[in-house]
């Protein structure tokens, strides 16, 4: 499992809301001025806001500001970045294929594969709208600090 920490900033009667701040590799690689990666980190590097749900809980535990660590199984992550990344890929290889075997124009095989792209996205949304709710696929609440260490805001 992986875990993270953050910061409560809604608490709901079954749900906490919380924010983690989306942290870049980029100190720890030896490339550093050399790649672009590190630039576009430093300018999008910003929060996540997460619906964790409670898991039997007492919602009244829990104050705006208070430090917790969530979890996300491993699987959950390998399994949506295959299907972020695969599914459109293949229905734009997919898409291109067919144009390129129907004997369409050449000028149609890049334009369907990018149709193809589209469609995959589409796709990818659906599939995530779709499994939103699913249990398996939702953060855990591993932990929380003392109310005492709860930051007031």
């Amino acid at each position: 499992m992986m875990t993270e920490a953050g910061v409560v900033v809604r608490v709901e009667a079954d749900a906490l809301w919380v924010e983690t701040v989306q942290q870049s590799t980029c100190g720890a690689c030896r490339a550093r001025s050399g790649c672009g990666q590190r630039l576009l980190s430093g300018v999008l590097q910003g929060a996540s806001v997460l619906r964790v749900p409670l898991g039997g809980n007492d919602p009244d535990r829990f104050r705006l500001g208070q430090t917790v660590t969530i979890g996300i199984a491993e699987n959950v992550i390998v399994t949506g970045s295959l299907v972020v990344y695969l599914v459109p890929l293949l229905f734009m290889l997919l898409s291109a294929g067919v144009a390129a075997n129907l004997g369409l124009p050449q000028w149609a095989v890049p334009v369907l594969g990018l149709l193809g792209l589209l469609v995959g996205g589409v796709g990818v949304r659906y599939l995530s709208w779709r499994s939103r709710n699913d249990e398996r696929l939702q953060p855990v609440l591993i932990d929380a600090a003392a109310e005492s260490e709860a930051v007031t805001v």
